[in-house]
């Protein structure tokens, strides 16, 4: 199976062209949890806008010394009851922590997803940084790279291989004895977040796109061409596309110069669009704003853009 195919993939992601999400919460990061009043409501405004994709993160435990709580509520259980409130907005894991998550759980539930929400889910997948959450899970943080790269092959047998038999130190799957269920409609598209203790050659061999965090320009444009250098020299001609997030506190004044705000900017709408369009250049083909840093309320930062900044990145037509 092809996650090209998939109809989430296709609204998404074309070559050299862009599209826009959000990682939710929509809240400000503060030491107080999220509330998550209005994130359907705000969820429902995206999809009237038609932007691209609503992402979500695999936060297990609340640390007590940090004010990064993702959106408070489980991954799976909070993307599907999204997906039930929404159309056909995309819904994407930022990502799911395979080496706290067992490979076959993580099959069933993102094929389950796909099953009940065709195609919705583009699935991120990292080997994940939080100390406390492999602390609270009883698994070594040190080996993370090493059960990252295990769970995720398990993963990719599992959803992509028909019934295969599989021997792996997570379980074993027995071709002539069981199978998942349900399977996936189509191929779900599956992307390595970050570096997940991989090197470059191996995301470029193994993910059917690539999740990266903010950096400048110059820098993002470099990681991005080696990227797709190691893409073209294993799959000639295929394309996997490339995914980042900003963290972005939208100004009130259109014509606000950016300045620097973590992993990201305080930025006015004019030079915002003139940001996006050189994120577009370097090969950026989808990119989900963080309001974390806002200032300014959510919901109008989303009017403003939706109105004046998606017509520039719409989302793509889904082929037969």
């Amino acid at each position: 199976m092809s996650a090209a195919r998939h109809g989430a993939y296709q609204r998404m992601y074309q070559q050299d062209k862009m599209t826009l999400g959000f990682l939710i919460p929509f809240e400000p990061m503060t030491s107080s949890l999220p509330r998550m009043e209005n994130t359907v409501e705000l969820a429902r405004k995206l999809e009237a806008f038609g932007l691209a994709c609503i992402w979500l993160r695999d936060v297990t435990v609340r640390n007590l010394a940090a004010d990064d709580h993702g959106q408070v509520y489980d991954l799976w259980i909070y993307l599907t009851y999204l997906a039930a409130k929404t159309d056909h907005i995309a819904l994407g894991t930022a990502s799911v922590v395979l080496p706290l998550r067992h490979p076959v759980r993580v099959a069933k539930e993102a094929a389950s997803v796909d099953r009940l929400f065709p195609d919705r889910l583009i699935m991120g997948v990292a080997s994940g940084d939080r100390e406390k959450d492999f602390i609270a899970l009883g698994v070594a943080r040190e080996q993370r790279g090493e059960i990252f790269e295990e769970n995720y092959l398990f993963l990719d047998r599992l959803l992509n291989e028909d019934n295969p038999t599989i021997k792996s130190n997570q379980g074993i799957i027995e071709a002539n004895e069981m199978e998942l269920i349900p399977r996936p409609v189509t191929a779900i598209p599956t992307m390595v977040t970050g570096f997940s203790q991989q090197s470059l050659e191996w995301i470029a061999a193994h993910g059917d796109g690539w999740i990266q965090y903010p950096r400048g320009l110059k820098e993002q444009a470099a990681l991005i061409q080696e990227y797709r250098t190691l893409v073209n020299r294993k799959f000639p001609g295929i394309f996997k596309p490339f995914t980042q997030t900003l963290y972005v506190d939208l100004s009130e004044n259109a014509d606000t110069v950016p300045t620097p705000i973590p992993l990201g900017y305080r930025v006015g709408r004019k030079h915002l669009l003139d940001l996006l369009m050189k994120f577009q250049e370097i090969g950026v083909n989808h990119l989900a704003f963080v309001p974390y840093f806002a200032k300014r309320p959510i919901d109008e930062m989303i009017e403003e853009i939706g109105e004046e900044i998606l017509p520039h990145f719409p989302a793509h037509a889904i082929s037969p």
